[in-house]
């Protein structure tokens, strides 16, 4: 019983030392991994995460120092290339790939809800996300005992997100896991790996924890730094004071020496932080974009139909859904990349937007530098301090500024996009997974910007902690319909880990009795409302919220205007209640909504 508390170090790292030319990735670096312990990995890009995981595997080396891992280590790694072959089936792949029987690639491929056409379908014709799936079955068929994940949640829908976090909370094996991510980290590890200018650090703690921890440190280590400098400025005054005087000669000397002694605390913020301001504009008011009796989609496909968005000057619009719902297709309509099959799309005036989007940042000017592209695209009268203050935030940094786009990398041009926006004066932003190429460091200075910014923003992100951080309302693409939600992110949240909760309950019983999907016991449920009736209900409930909003809107003018304390304070509670009936109608629209979809 005491040998099974014991646990086993499955990798060890070693004074490990690891350089490209001049720039240290590892410098004399230790760390330890035990078997059963769930550990996020994080630093700055660049920093050398991705080459410290190589070498793990064995696909490096190191320049000096030693990797060692135990003899029974079996290492699962989530490849980020496409293992399949052509024409292979999702389970062909996972039988052939883990030599296992079809049944057992079944029963396993089900954790991650591949069954029935999307398990026989050609792993091709799935989506990114589902791709992903296939490859984290593949990877629990080979039962490791230590999981190494390079970002697994880039380009992940929400869905696959928390199914993969389910997976990793109840997966026994120890994991390293690489991701800027912090919701993401939060969830599955609880030992955090820092690695900072080539030093490692391991916390025992939640990432969150850590950055707290590290922030703390760095503020005392400051405070700490102020008095060392004091003490140093009255030493030096006494020292000159007392060195030529014989009387005093030797206790200058004394002190001399103790000033030698006194030594400033290493902060790591001397590195470069990210510093990211958004546009200065001024704000408006009113509707930013109105799509009415829209319809989205290709000539040969209807994506959603029926669309009736409003968004408002000022609002943060999270656009959410499953991958291969409609998201990118909704924001290519409404920049005009992509032509409505029906109804129109209408943007207020004096509305400049700005697209950060996968067809932008591919499309960059190629014969210019780093540095002229974002003098081209910036505000007039941006200095180049600033300019080159933004670009060092997205590591653009010293000789990078010369680099023409020709040789950029994807995730460099992305970068590169993003920069010459912040320098911009738009007053519409339209960002499509801003966060995807950047550091935990660098997406909270852009979320904190993006909260600065008086302008409209309307973007995708599969980065809870970011979407939360900054939505203040909801538009979801589902099912062939785009719906508003106002300032229900956790909401949405809770209801997607509700319905894959769900999911995993009915696996768990049909795993447990050998009957049939379909005759699992059901709870009992209230006899479901006709389609008709549920669409009735939506549309009085709809027309409420209508008003109650127009309400609020007019209340919160009044509440602002200047008035006597009586008036003042009836408009306050007059503005409370119709806030609470607006809430209250919409949950009832949701709770409608989720009828009518099960229907």
């Amino acid at each position: 019983m005491e040998r099974a508390r014991i646990m086993a170090t499955l990798v060890q790292i070693r004074q490990a030392v690891k350089s490209y030319g001049d720039q240290m990735l590892l410098d004399a670096a230790d760390a330890t991994i035990t078997d059963n312990v769930k550990v996020g990995f994080i630093g700055r890009n660049g920093a050398g995460k991705s080459t410290l995981l190589r070498i793990i595997l064995g696909d490096e080396e190191l320049d000096s120092g030693e990797i060692i891992r135990h003899p029974n280590l079996r290492i699962g790694y989530l490849r980020q290339h496409d293992p399949f072959l052509a024409g292979e089936t999702a389970l062909q792949f996972l039988m052939r790939d883990s030599g296992e029987p079809d049944w057992k690639c079944g029963e396993v491929a089900g954790e991650f809800e591949l069954k029935g056409s999307t398990l026989d379908s050609p792993v091709a014709t799935l989506s990114g996300g589902w791709q992903t799936r296939v490859k984290l079955a593949a990877l629990l068929l080979k039962e490791p005992n230590l999981l190494v994940l390079d970002e697994p949640t880039n380009f992940l829908d929400l869905r696959t997100q928390i199914l993969l976090e389910h997976f990793l909370q109840n997966h026994r094996s120890a994991c390293l896991i690489v991701s800027h991510d912090r919701a993401f980290l939060a969830a599955t590890c609880e030992h955090t790996l820092d690695l900072t200018r080539g030093k490692l650090t391991l916390f025992p703690g939640k990432v969150d924890a850590f950055l707290q921890y590290e922030a703390e440190k760095k503020e005392h280590d400051a405070r700490a730094n102020e008095s060392i400098l004091a003490k140093r400025r009255h030493l030096e005054e006494f020292i000159a004071k007392n060195k030529a005087r014989a009387a005093t000669a030797t206790l200058a000397r004394s002190k001399s020496k103790q000033l030698e002694r006194l030594e400033l605390n290493e902060i790591a913020s001397e590195d470069p932080s990210a510093r990211i301001r958004a546009p200065r504009i001024e704000p408006r008011k009113g509707p930013a974009v109105r799509c009415r009796d829209l319809v989205i989609g290709y000539p040969d496909r209807e994506v959603a139909q029926d669309v009736q968005i409003e968004i408002d000057h000022g609002q943060r619009a999270a656009i959410v859904g499953d991958n291969g719902q409609g998201k990118t297709t909704f924001l290519r309509t409404i920049v005009d990349s992509l032509k409505p099959l029906a109804g129109d799309v209408r943007w207020g005036h004096g509305c400049s937007i700005g697209v950060y989007a996968q067809h932008v940042y591919t499309s960059l000017p190629e014969s210019q530098t780093v540095l002229d592209y974002l003098h081209r695209v910036a505000a007039q009268g941006k200095k180049d301090q600033e300019i080159l203050e933004v670009a060092g935030c997205l590591l653009f940094r010293g000789s990078h500024v010369e680099k023409r786009v020709s040789v950029l990398s994807g995730g460099e041009r992305a970068r590169l996009c993003l920069a010459g926006l912040l320098l911009s004066q738009h007053n519409v932003l339209i960002l499509d997974e801003p966060g995807n190429h950047l550091d935990v460091d660098t997406v909270e200075a852009l979320a904190t910007a993006l909260l600065d910014y008086k302008g409209t923003v309307i973007f995708t992100s599969h980065d809870r902690h970011f979407t939360k951080s900054i939505a203040t309302c909801v538009i979801e693409v589902r099912n062939g319909r785009v719906t508003m939600y106002s300032g229900q992110y956790e909401a949405y949240l809770d209801r997607v880990n509700k319905e894959i909760e769900e999911g995993e309950r009915e696996l768990a019983v049909a795993r447990g009795k050998p009957i049939a999907h379909g005759k699992a016991a059901k709870p009992a449920v209230k006899a479901a409302r006709s389609e008709k009736e549920l669409r009735k209900e939506l549309k009085a409930i709809e027309k409420t919220i209508a008003q109650l909003d127009e309400q609020k809107r007019t209340l919160a003018a009044r509440a602002l205007e200047p008035t006597a304390a009586a008036e003042a304070l009836r408009v306050h509670n007059e503005l409370a209640t119709v806030t609470q009936q607006l809430s209250e109608a919409e949950d009832k629209w949701g709770q409608l909504q989720e009828e009518l979809d099960a229907v």
